[in-house]
């Protein structure tokens, strides 16, 4: 028997870093019980119904690094029913002239798509590609000397520009700029901003490496997979049971937090020195997000069968436009023009719907605590490419990043991200240390996605979390 199977642990939250967390301990022999404070598990990887019949995800929903996850891929998640469906386009991004830059899980598809900058693009992608399970575990881990140091060299230099750095130095047309600065829009940075270009850089090589895939069923069927195993390793669930003060924890050898530095301040209180106590204080929150579900009667009609066949659709336009999209959330506005992230997973997974009926979700990038309501603003733009559009709708529900954090107290002010993933807090989060998981207290951790190696569905930081505090008995 080995020393962790003496150990009995707690972790608090089931969010996919707290059940990655979870799991890596019951399968080194821990004792372990899961702590959810809300009635459903899965944190950010969570489905309702929108109106009876219409199942939508209440956050993450296209799950590229979910699929690319050294922690996942060595899981039998598909004995527990999760079952991945890679939807032909894995992105379109439409420009008003009517002409539409796609991301193909093939490189030579993608290419054409970008007219004269494809040859740039093909050879500047495809020396990725070859190694990329071994550039992911480079990447989804701490900051460490790396074992393919040449593989990070290039992936550095070219990541470690802002996209627009990027896109200059690469591209000559908008199709391939505009592409591309959509992808590293995800990074909530602005695009004149290093790192944005790694962001746009790891989500394009996961994009042909291994698509952007949806879960069938929804994103809950993640966390359900994931908490089968859990359970069947002998693991146990407590929900419903919210973690107020350090008296509500219970009593265990090892204690892990999936949760926000910020909230876990506001459990332990002065248990923690003030000197680690103003450190976790810095760590530098993101902006928020505004997001809107639909129930539609049918399939959004878009202008272009690109869209139509696109499990993604990014609406943005030129790199200008992105731009100026993007710096607008730090300015403290809203952009008239904003990039929006549409997902429409029902064309591909029939079961979120009744017969003939769709359900869509879209976001825009706002600034964190936003109260402005953005539906006018991004249902417009919609209709704008996609005549018809508004008569198909026969519910929405408004997400504003108030509720968010009531969806999930992680996600301060909406911040979806677990903090700015600017160069520092990509290499240091949540604070600068040889052993970011560790607390003053002796055998507690943090393991969110204020961790190493961020957000993302991965669980890589519940992961490296469990590893480490078992490294260190």
């Amino acid at each position: 028997m080995t020393r962790a199977s003496t150990q009995n642990a707690v972790v608090i939250g089931s969010g996919p870093n707290g059940l990655a967390a979870a799991i890596t301990l019951a399968q080194r022999g821990c004792s372990v019980l899961l702590v959810e404070g809300e009635e459903q598990i899965g944190g950010g990887a969570r489905s309702e119904q929108l109106i009876p019949g219409f199942t939508y995800d209440l956050c993450s929903a296209v799950h590229p690094f979910a699929v690319a996850s050294p922690f996942f891929q060595t899981l039998p998640l598909e004995k527990y029913g999760l079952k991945w469906i890679d939807p032909p386009i894995a992105l379109a991004h439409p420009f008003e002239d009517g002409s539409v830059a796609s991301l193909f899980r093939s490189v030579e598809q993608t290419a054409e798509t970008l007219k004269e900058d494809g040859e740039a693009y093909q050879q500047w992608i495809s020396p990725f590609l070859s190694n990329w399970k071994e550039l992911f575990q480079e990447m989804l881990q701490p900051a460490h000397f790396p074992r393919h140091p040449f593989q990070m060299m290039r992936f550095g230099y070219w990541g470690l520009r802002s996209a627009t750095q990027l896109c200059q130095s690469l591209f000559k047309h908008r199709w391939a700029k505009g592409l591309f600065g959509g992808i590293a829009a995800h990074s909530f940075l602005p695009l004149t901003k290093s790192p944005s270009a790694a962001i746009g850089l790891s989500l394009a090589i996961a994009g042909h490496a291994v698509g952007w895939p949806i879960p069938e069923g929804g994103s809950q069927k993640i966390s359900d997979a994931l908490l089968a195993y859990f359970q069947e390793l002998g693991g146990k669930l407590i929900t419903s049971q919210r973690i107020r003060t350090i008296q509500d924890i219970p009593k265990s050898d090892l204690v892990f937090f999936d949760l926000n530095p910020h909230q876990l301040l506001k459990i332990v209180g002065d248990v923690f020195s003030s000197s680690y106590r103003n450190r976790l204080q810095k760590l530098r929150l993101g902006p928020g997000v505004f997001k809107l579900d639909w129930a539609l009667s049918g399939p959004i009609p878009w202008k272009r069968e690109a869209c139509r066949r696109a499990g993604t659709v990014h609406l943005g336009g030129t790199l200008e436009n992105l731009v100026e999209s993007e710096q607008a959330h730090w300015d403290n506005k809203i952009s008239e023009r904003p990039f929006i992230l549409l997902s429409q997973p029902t064309l591909f997974d029939p079961s979120r719907a009744p017969e003939g009926k769709q359900v869509a979700w879209a976001y825009i990038h706002v600034p964190r605590g936003s109260t402005q309501d953005a539906t006018e603003i991004i249902e417009n733009q919609i209709e704008r490419l996609a005549p018809g559009f508004m008569q198909l709708i026969l519910a929405r529900k408004k997400t504003f990043p108030a509720d968010l954090e009531n969806h999930n107290a992680n996600l301060i002010g909406g911040d979806i991200s677990g903090g700015i993933p600017d160069l520092w807090q990509i290499l240091f989060r949540p604070t600068m240390s040889l052993s970011p998981y560790a607390t003053p207290i002796k055998n507690w951790y943090l393991c969110s996605s204020s961790t190493p190696p961020g957000s993302g569905v991965h669980g890589m930081c519940g992961f490296h979390a469990a590893n480490f505090a078992l490294k260190s008995l």
